[in-house]
């Protein structure tokens, strides 16, 4: 049976999160066993204990948002753990608005725009994720944003993306994960402020 370029696109990143969580856990649990024992001590051990949790933070975000998505409910408590995790070590901290559990399909779409967002913040700033009704508002906001045009227009008007880095790959999958779901994305831009809707 053959796979879309999409789904096909998911199963591959279901798999190397899988992948890559149990090694990232038993790190984890070598560093709180050196913890205990009192064996090693110091910024060295802080460092690596910090760069383990931003790691696992990282891929589980990424099976989330590249990963094969489902109508499997994640409640806010989760959502909001996992966003605090990220925040830890992000220069754009993002904040999870609904508060009834969301199908994993739908997290997806909000993960993906959260990282869209995150290219147009590299001096930091804000993103919040908000539901009203069946429609997302992403919406980011900073002091000064740096927005690619080109990118931005592909997320309304995919035909006009022509070609994306592995680091720009969220435009391209977002309006394709979005069309799957029946829906469409916009886009508004101000000199302060992203929307984006879907």
């Amino acid at each position: 049976m053959a796979q879309s370029g999409v789904n096909l696109a998911s199963l591959i990143g279901s798999r190397i999160c899988h992948d890559l969580i149990s090694p990232i856990g038993a790190i984890t649990n070598g560093l709180e066993l050196l913890d205990m024992s009192g064996a090693v001590e110091g910024p060295e051990m802080e460092l690596i204990a910090d760069s383990v949790g931003n790691a696992g933070a990282r891929i589980r975000f990424f099976r989330i948002a590249y990963g094969a998505s489902s109508d499997q409910m994640l409640g806010r408590a989760e959502l909001v753990g996992l966003l605090d995790d990220l925040n830890r070590s992000a220069r754009a901290k993002a904040d999870w608005a609904p508060t009834e559990p969301v199908a994993r399909a739908e997290v997806r779409m909000a993960f993906l725009a959260l990282q869209c967002c995150e290219t147009a913040l590299p001096f930091g700033g804000s993103v919040r994720m908000d539901r009203q009704g069946d429609r997302w508002i992403v919406t980011a906001e900073a002091k000064k944003l740096s927005v690619d045009p080109a990118l931005w227009e592909g997320l309304s008007n995919p035909a006009a993306l022509k070609q994306v880095t592995p680091a720009q790959v969220q435009f391209a999958l977002l309006p394709a994960v979005v069309e799957d779901a029946g829906r469409r994305v916009t886009v508004e831009t101000s000199d302060r402020q992203l929307v984006i809707r879907f």
